[in-house]
């Protein structure tokens, strides 16, 4: 069964698209930590990141690091936390998340956020993301 975030990527499922490329997707969770939680995703199913070939690991790393720096161009924090939980969706993806302090990273506080506001956020990001991987 297709996990949703395989939906995102067939687009059967809208989302708030940050970057995307033949490999990997990034786009806004819905149910943020902080303005501007990102998830990249890779296009392939994979359960475990520790599943991934090592290649694809890595790119997905070198993905996560450039949308991590958009994000950090946009967002007003101290750092863009990273994690890898995978227990929620069984896909591997990597967790942004703009922080300025621990509990920025606990999964407990969450910020609501309309749809003006997603859209916003997103497209001001995806144009960071697109100025410094242009070259």
């Amino acid at each position: 069964m297709a996990s949703i975030f395989s939906k995102i990527i067939s687009k059967e499922i809208p989302c708030y698209k940050i970057a995307e490329n033949q490999e990997f997707i990034a786009f806004l969770d819905i149910n943020p930590n902080s303005v501007g939680h990102t998830l990249c995703v890779p296009k392939i199913e994979v359960d475990n990141f520790l599943d991934l070939e090592i290649k694809s690991y890595d790119k997905l790393m070198s993905f996560s690091r450039d949308v991590a720096l958009a994000i950090k161009e946009v967002v007003p924090c101290k750092r863009i936390g990273m994690s890898l939980i995978g227990l929620e969706v069984p896909h591997v993806h990597v967790h942004l998340i703009p922080i300025s302090n621990m509990e920025d990273m606990q999964f407990v506080k969450k910020v609501k956020l309309n749809h003006n506001q997603f859209d916003s956020l997103a497209k001001k990001i995806h144009t960071a993301y697109s100025l410094s991987n242009s070259i």
